[in-house]
């Protein structure tokens, strides 16, 4: 595709557009509640367990380690600055063998998320990354799902509001196209080209054969060119039933998403073959709204039901006793928010 076209095809898919342009139209709706909470930042109460309620500059450790350990993948929390030698050690006590994952230990978005295949890999990625990160092991599970969910305070059993499966993006070679000229077949993928040159160097130049598959990003995030499809209709009592049993142990969790590598929807909700890779709070979208046979009309019906399910859960909580974040909190965050978003495109 050329030029032209990529910014035609940006412009008639709401999906790629600014983040802004998305949310600010309904921003009246999030002041509604913020009059009615008598706080700007009332999500704080929304989780009381996890820092800023899970909207942004959460740590990701702190939140595996309310999780119990049979639910998640084996995780080292690395220290900026450690050396290279105490990290493999501290992996290999911890089980944890190349090839891993390591991620930013404050992140968003995916941004700082690679898969580690050797030292000299790890050794690249301490270079890079100026922050404390994690090392976590390779889940097996090819499949990702988000699950949405929330409890209301005073009830024990919660609601799945959504459910969207995760494409990685990748491409299907033809015999003849080189990797470049795949990439550049779809717009999907053809939007990640500059970074997908910066990962891959020359070997884009390789022709694949005829329907050979090669996943150029192993991540289901939407800023990295993942397909999202709304599955939510694939939702269950069983489903309902594992996820509940799940959250249920995890202090104070009420309001999020869950993102899970798993065999398949039936498995998780058996209780097997399945390993959350994150949990995210406040600060999480309802992400099924991003499958693009969705309107925007619909987003944002969306996003402001899961707001007003936010502020019911985070005005109970703060009856409890759970306080809101002071204005002045709230603002050092954001701005915090945005400066490590931008360190982080960096990596």
């Amino acid at each position: 595709m050329n030029y032209l076209q990529l910014k035609w095809h940006k412009l008639m898919h709401w999906e790629y557009w600014p983040m802004e342009f998305i949310y600010y139209p309904i921003f009246p709706v999030w002041l509604y509640y913020a009059i009615k909470a008598r706080s700007f930042f009332f999500f704080n109460a929304a989780n009381p367990s996890i820092k800023n309620g899970g909207m942004a500059m959460e740590s990701k450790k702190e939140i595996y380690d309310i999780i119990p350990a049979q639910y998640i993948p084996k995780t080292v929390l690395v220290k900026k600055g450690a050396p290279v030698a105490k990290i493999l050690e501290e992996v290999s006590t911890a089980g944890i063998h190349f090839p891993l994952i390591a991620k930013p230990d404050i992140g968003l978005k995916a941004f700082g998320v690679e898969r580690i295949k050797n030292e000299k890999d790890l050794s690249s990625y301490i270079q890079k990354n100026a922050n404390d990160f994690l090392i976590q092991e390779l889940v097996p599970y090819r499949k990702e799902a988000g699950i949405f969910y929330v409890r209301h305070p005073n009830e024990e059993k919660g609601q799945i509001t959504g459910i969207v499966s995760k494409e990685f993006l990748s491409i299907i070679g033809d015999g003849t196209s080189t990797m470049e000229l795949l990439i550049k077949k779809n717009p999907r993928s053809h939007f990640q080209l500059d970074v997908l040159k910066k990962k891959y160097g020359v070997l884009l130049n390789t022709i694949l054969d005829k329907d050979q598959e090669f996943v150029l990003v192993p991540y289901g995030s939407h800023t990295r060119g993942a397909k999202f499809i709304d599955e939510s209709h694939k939702s269950n009592q069983k489903l309902v039933d594992m996820i509940n049993e799940i959250c249920n142990q995890i202090p104070n969790f009420y309001y999020g998403r869950l993102d899970i590598l798993h065999a398949s929807l039936d498995d998780l909700a058996a209780g097997k073959n399945f390993s959350i890779i994150e949990i995210n709070g406040a600060g999480s979208e309802p992400t099924h709204i991003y499958d693009p046979k969705h309107s925007l009309f619909f987003a944002w019906r969306e996003i402001m039901r899961h707001w007003r399910f936010m502020y019911q859960v985070s005005v109970v909580n703060y009856n409890k006793g759970y306080g809101y974040l002071s204005f002045k909190d709230g603002i050092a965050m954001l701005k915090a928010n945005s400066q490590l978003e931008a360190q982080l495109k960096m990596i």
